[in-house]
């Protein structure tokens, strides 16, 4: 890894464990049994986006969160898969909630009747799942009551109720009879449900230990975290299954040096050298979630070999003992995982540390960036967010989002809330209420004029007074639905009607230019390297819609796609101009006009940008004007460009 990053310490996330425990519990449930991947606290600290981009590859059905803010990053890093709130919300949560199709747990009344009453104002309608408390003493509504608060719940016209569930107090214990109890407890209240005829699609409770210890506890859904992760909630469970360990925390050594005997180390002096010690400094402490009670205690690994930790650990920095390891400044340091022959697991350092596992997932360095691994390569993914600041962009203007960003992140103390902040600066200047944005990236336009054949002028002469126009439009942008349409609207009213459909992923205006189905013709649509096939076109209220189907895509449904058009239409000489509008925030633009073939003259272009935008880089030869923008530069709503000639 020296060769590859420069950081000061990093955690390492081997994403192909990872799938290869998702697959073991796939093994365990069986197919028809749906997964949810819990993500919360970040993933147990693997970084939550990364890891649900990975789980919904391989077919989870749903994601876990803690809360509604937990929820919106996962939006905001481009996911659109169900995402579900483990435990009960604020009434101060409602609107994101509502914004980031989020679906929330109930587990008392007061809480539905404002939800409820949110959605009516906001003409949402959002699927809910009812908690149930059997004996957990936490969150969910007691089984006692919880039948009149479905009963009441189910009136409720925007308010689904999709699922029903509720958390084990001690599944990491096959032998307790408490898991049973609470078994029947919540097989009871099934059963009733199912013979008041209310419909609950979900139903679930196991979570990592019901996993693995319950098999007859599957039900429908199941919710495995740490097991994925690559930790047992239990040790007694290592023999049952094969699991792999997600994570790795490294740090290297920033200072050596030769202490005499009698030296105190660290604050309080709790160590004191016996002998001359070779003592190493690593850029780690407490502040990075290494357990101050790990202090004289604790080990690491140096060479594939362990030193064990001496003195205090400090907020930044500790000390090891390396007299015994022949090793250098800049050497790699493991405080989790493998290093030649060696291991220290999260179970090792949660004991010393009298603590658990998760906690040690969770806390270990929690500001450090995340390296994924995937086929024993690091850069084969790329992290959605981030999670320190890297001083050299500043340097760049291009960059200026970043530094944003940034900012932001610092000001919060967090890269994920900072970048949410930064996303819905976007949604407050350019969105709408109740409305997620789409971000496009790398958009490419290109418009060639061309008169028509003469075969096809001595068929229709009327096309003597139009240019034919070739269209092909091209842009990345996270696909959210698979079946969708091309709009061609005959006014501006139908234009404005097509921008608030989410179904319409393009649109035209024919301006008067031409009316009718045959003057706007799609040659192609493609997702990807997929051409999409045609499905009908319909003649609307809002003009012509076009609709095509990217089934074969569904299973990269919320993934970044490459959205490619190819279209044909017809202009009128009369009217000497061409107009197009940029109605999404975008990073990175090429515009071509190509009237080559076609005799005008006097071209210019007239560039209008929203807000402080760079200039345009503009390159213009004869028949042809180029208009881009960086990669790395946004383009904001409203902005366009009109082509004007003699």
């Amino acid at each position: 890894m020296m060769t590859e990053h420069s950081y000061r310490s990093w955690v390492e996330i081997d994403l192909d464990n990872f799938i290869s425990n998702l697959r073991e519990v796939r093994r365990l449930v069986g197919p028809s049994v749906k997964i949810m991947q819990v993500v919360k606290a970040d993933a147990y600290g693997h970084g939550a986006i990364e890891i649900s981009h990975a789980a919904l590859k391989e077919g989870v059905s749903y994601l876990g969160v803690a809360n509604a803010d937990e929820g919106v990053q996962l939006r905001v890093g481009g996911i659109e898969a169900p995402i579900i709130i483990l435990g009960p919300s604020t009434l101060s949560e409602i609107d994101a909630i509502i914004k980031y199709n989020l679906i929330p747990s109930v587990s008392d009344f007061f809480f539905a009747s404002h939800l409820e009453a949110e959605c009516a104002r906001k003409g949402k309608h959002l699927p809910v799942h009812i908690e149930i408390d059997t004996g957990m003493g936490r969150g969910g509504t007691s089984h006692e009551e919880s039948l009149e608060l479905i009963k009441k719940i189910r009136n409720f016209p925007h308010i689904t109720i999709e699922g029903i569930f509720t958390h084990l107090a001690q599944s990491e214990d096959k032998g307790s009879l408490y898991n049973e109890k609470q078994w029947q407890i919540f097989l009871s209240l099934l059963e009733k449900i199912d013979k008041m005829k209310i419909p609950i699609p979900l139903k679930h409770i196991a979570n990592s230990g019901a996993v693995i210890n319950f098999p007859h506890f599957y039900l429908n859904l199941v919710r495995p975290g740490l097991m994925t992760y690559g930790l047992y909630p239990s040790n007694k469970l290592k023999s049952i299954l094969d699991l792999k360990p997600v994570m790795a925390f490294k740090t290297r050594i920033v200072l050596l040096k030769e202490l005499p005997p009698h030296s105190p180390i660290g604050y309080g002096g709790t160590y004191i050298t016996t002998k001359s010690t070779k003592v190493a400094t690593i850029p780690v402490g407490y502040g990075d979630g290494l357990s101050i009670l790990l202090s004289n205690c604790g080990e690491v690994l140096v060479k594939g070999r362990r030193a064990p930790i001496i003195g205090r650990i400090s907020m930044d920095m500790c000390t090891i003992n390396v007299t015994h390891i022949d090793c250098a400044i800049g050497d790699e340091v493991v405080l989790l995982g493998k290093q030649k022959n060696e291991t220290i697991s999260a179970d090792e350092i949660a004991e010393k540390a009298h603590t658990i596992n998760y906690d040690v997932l969770c806390a270990l360095g929690k500001r450090a960036p995340r390296i994924f691994l995937k086929q024993g390569k690091s850069n084969a993914v790329e992290p959605r967010l981030r999670r320190i600041f890297i001083p050299e962009e500043e340097k760049s203007l291009t960059r200026l989002n970043n530094i944003i960003r940034s900012c932001l992140q610092a000001r919060v103390d967090s890269y994920e809330a900072g970048d949410a902040i930064y996303y819905s600066i976007f949604e407050a200047l350019f969105g709408k209420e109740d409305r997620q944005l789409q971000l496009r990236r790398n958009f490419k336009y290109t418009i060639k004029l061309t008169e028509f054949p003469n075969e096809l002028i001595n068929e229709n002469p009327t096309l003597r007074d139009f240019f034919s126009v070739h269209i092909q439009v091209e842009y990345l942008k996270s696909l959210k639905n698979y079946l969708f349409y091309i709009g061609c609207a005959r006014d501006e009213k139908q234009l404005a009607a097509f921008f608030e459909d989410e179904n319409c992923e393009y649109r035209w205006l024919l301006n008067g230019d031409a009316a009718t189905e045959k003057d706007f013709f799609i040659r192609s649509v493609r997702l990807d390297n997929y051409e999409l096939p045609f499905i009908k076109v319909e003649d609307t209220k809002e003009g012509y819609k076009y609709w095509y189907s990217g089934e074969i895509l569904k299973d990269q449904k919320f993934e970044e796609v490459k959205v490619s058009l190819d279209l044909e239409t017809r202009k009128l000489k009369v009217n000497r101009d061409l107009s197009i509008y940029l109605n999404y925030p975008m990073q990175g633009l090429k515009i071509v006009f190509d009237y080559s073939q076609v005799k005008i003259s006097g071209v210019k272009e007239r560039i209008f940008f929203a807000g402080k935008n760079p200039s345009p880089l503009v390159r213009k030869k004869k028949g042809l004007i180029e208009v881009t923008v960086g990669h790395d530069r946004w383009v904001f709503p409203t902005s366009g460009i009109t082509f004007l000639w003699d």
